[in-house]
Formats: C-alpha cells, structure tokens, sequence
C-alpha cells in the first residue's frame, strides 16, 4: 500500500486539511506527532499514527519508518506544513531516496536571522539587528533608539507569536526585556517598521521554474501585535507595481537557492518599493487553500502533495474570482458558552466557508498571536468590493457568548 508519512499537524488549517486532501489521493496516511494524545475523530483521515517525544530524533524516526515499510507499506512522500519540521520532512525525503526538495534552502527560511544574513544586501532588505545579549539592555536600546519604531521579533516564531511593535524607548526596553524572558538564552531580531500595504504571496518552485500561485492583500490589526483580519483575493495592483514584485520575489528566491519547493512570503509596498517582511518555508496556515481555490481553482495543497511525490504540479487557473475571507477575535477573555449565527452566515449568497475554531468551554482571550483568531468567513463575488461587504455582513452574524473570568 502506497503510503505518505507527515510530520506533524495542527488542529486546523492547510496542514489539517492536507491530509484529507492525501487521503483523497488514495495514499495510507501516517502522521508523525509530538502530542500525546491525538482524537481520532478530530484526525479520521489518519491510518496510522506514531507519537515521539522529539520528532527531531532523526535516528528514533528513521527506524519506525524502516518498520512502517517492513510491514508492507510503501513510502512514497514525507512533507510538513508545519513549523520547524519543513526541512527536516525533505532531508528525510532525500535519505528514503525520494524526492529531493532545496532543503537547505528551507532550513534557511525556518528562523528569521538566518534568511535576513543571507539576503543582506538585497534592496528588499530592510534595517535590521540582532540582540544577542554581548551589551547590556539599556546600552544597546540607547544605541538604536534613533530607529524607532522598530519590530522585534523571536527568530524562530511563526504566526506573528510575540511580534512587537515598539515606538517609545520604554516600549523597547520593555519588550527586549519581554523576549528576554520568553526566550531565555535566544537571540532576538530587531526590524525596522515598514509603513505601507502587506501582500501575502504564494509561491511554488519546480525544477528551478518559479510560479507565483497567488497574490493575497492583508488587513492588519495593530494593537502593537500583528494581526491578519482579513484577506483580499487577488491583490489589486496596477501592472508595474506587480512586475517589480515579481522581479523582487525572483532575487530573493535565487539568493535562498531554492530550486524545488514551496513557500509564501509576506512583503510591503512602502513608497512603491518592496520589501520583505517575511518568508516561510511553507504554505500558508488557516483557510488559505479554500482563499486560493476558490479564486483560481488551483488546490495548492494538492499540487503541493503532487510535488512531494516526485510530480509535476498542475497550476493550471480555470476560474477567476474575487475572494475577501475575515477572521473574527475577541475584545474580552473567558470561557466560551455558545456560538450563534453559523447557519445564518451560510445563508448570506456568496458565502463559500465558515468555520468556527473554538469548541464549548475552551478559554477565550483577546488576540495576540493568529492563533487567537476564532472563526472565519470566505466569500466570492464578481468584484472585490461585493465580495468583501458580503463576507463582513456575513461575519456580524456570528456571536460569541463568553463567561468572563
């Protein structure tokens, strides 16, 4: 039985839903997971499920994968949607002789201050330094309070977790001090603030042949976290604007060296020059795929299987449509009693998903990371503007009935 392993899962979102879409494909599903306690009814696609302490154990995976095909199965791809497997999931493709993806080049975009070494220089680059504790707190905000505001950032976060937006010599003070403690021993990156709009991009590379699968515009809360709230299908920019992104994409790609894989980057237009706020080795979380298929046709996720396998992505539009999906968060904390408004939010034409995170009971708080978004709406429509008022209306449906604490 042909067989495709993961390494591991969230409980949401493009990683959760790449293993029904595996399963779809007809392959045996073994998830490789570092949690203990897995719900089969949360996790039906999954055949076969293995628990490690430390997924990382290269030694410890290789030989249960040695076993897995002992017993007859026949392991045809092993890939990760998830933070910081990516790499490590293509090194093991190698070592199995299968196929072989630019894992160096993915291991490079899994922490922040090694992409931003390597791409220094690059015009998509922006200000950036490292603390890496050799001066004191004090000393070194002294010494770059000039840059103000600044982004300082855990290397190795994902999801915009402890993100900081620092606009004051307190604030930056406070939030090294913050990081310090969160992350004790770690380094932390420290960006300059780009001012602009944010564009989320798309990308899959094949055999050297870069494809830009989508082009998403992103709404931001800034309540000093960072924040998507909401997504515009696809970003409205002119010609020029979207041909220097594309050339700025492709020099960033050819300086990483990435020759086959995936990724999505998050980039800034800040007085019509583009720089680069993120890269990730992987596609991006929550209801991207739905966001992408529902505007292009294209399953990324699939293609992005496809190409695990050793096959030719097909990335190939048979529809255009506007798409606007919005996350909702929270204003206040508490236990979760009930949700309302679901089926009224599907009645809205044009709705095409809705999906609520949280289940009854499960501890509510106001957002600071994006895993603190708790529901999502996606619609599509002829036009940007109809597509985001349909799904904004639909969205006011939804309600949450907390127990404060």
């Amino acid at each position: 039985m042909k067989a495709i392993v993961f390494l591991g899962c969230n409980n949401f979102g493009t990683s959760k839903e790449a293993l029904t879409i595996a399963k779809e494909m007809g392959y045996f599903i073994v998830l490789l997971t570092n949690k203990r306690k897995i719900n089969k009814q949360k996790f039906p696609d999954v055949d076969l499920c293995i628990f490690f302490k430390d997924i990382l154990d290269e030694t410890k995976v290789i030989d249960e994968l040695t076993n897995i095909k002992k017993d007859g199965k026949q392991i045809c791809a092993c890939i990760s949607f998830i933070d910081p497997y990516v790499s490590y999931a293509a090194k093991l493709s190698e070592h199995l002789g299968l196929v072989k993806l630019s894992a160096d080049s993915l291991y490079m975009m899994e922490n922040k201050i090694r992409f931003r070494e390597k791409l220094r220089g690059l015009s998509s680059s922006p200000f950036y330094v490292v603390f890496n504790h050799d001066i004191p707190v004090d000393q070194f905000v002294q010494k770059y309070k000039s840059f103000l505001p600044l982004i300082l950032k855990p290397p190795a976060s994902n999801g915009s977790k402890n993100v900081l937006l620092v606009d004051t010599t307190e604030k930056f003070k406070a939030g090294i001090t913050f990081l310090q403690k969160r992350y004790p021993g770690r380094w932390v990156l420290v960006e300059e603030y780009l001012a602009g709009p944010q564009f989320l991009i798309e990308i899959i590379v094949h055999s050297n042949e870069m494809t830009v699968v989508g082009v998403i515009e992103q709404e931001i809360t800034n309540n000093e976290r960072f924040i998507v709230t909401g997504y515009q299908y696809p970003a409205m920019l002119n010609s020029e604007d979207y041909k220097n992104l594309v050339d700025s994409i492709t020099s960033i790609v050819d300086q990483i060296g990435l020759s086959n894989g995936s990724c999505h980057l998050e980039m800034r237009n800040v007085q019509g020059n583009w720089k680069l706020v993120e890269i990730n080795p992987r596609m991006s979380g929550g209801a991207m795929n739905q966001i992408i298929e529902e505007g292009t046709g294209i399953n990324l996720i699939k293609e992005i299987v496809r190409m695990a396998l050793g096959e030719q992505p097909l990335l190939i539009e048979t529809r255009k449509q506007h798409v606007y999906a919005i996350y909702l968060t929270i204003s206040s904390q508490g236990k979760l009693l009930k949700v309302t408004g679901v089926d009224q939010a599907l009645r809205h034409k044009g709705v095409k998903y809705v999906h609520i995170k949280p289940k009854e009971g499960n501890i509510l708080i106001v957002p600071y990371s994006m895993g603190n978004r708790y529901a999502c709406v996606i619609a599509a429509s002829e036009s940007p503007e109809i597509a985001k008022s349909i799904a904004i209306a639909a969205a006011q449906e939804i309600k949450f009935y907390l127990e404060p604490f």
